[in-house]
């Protein structure tokens, strides 16, 4: 999907479609963090603590219980 910029006052904005935004659960009222490596802009919802920690300890007991298979798949 290509977008333009749309200027706003002093600044510019990025209009997203509805479908994009029914797709990634973002609507009107949910918190946005944007970031940058330099060259790419990406914007994602913020997602409280607990749902941040309740995926963190399921990675970290997939990668204690797969982590010879996940070794074996990266050869």
């Amino acid at each position: 999907m290509t977008k333009k910029l749309t200027r706003t006052g002093n600044s510019l904005a990025l209009i997203l479609d509805r479908q994009l935004l029914a797709a990634t659960g973002i609507d009107a009222s949910t918190p946005l963090e944007v970031s940058t490596d330099g060259d790419v802009i990406v914007v994602s919802p913020v997602r409280s603590a607990k749902r941040s920690d309740r995926v963190r300890k399921v990675m970290q007991r997939a990668h204690e219980r797969y982590a010879g298979t996940f070794k074996r798949l990266a050869e």
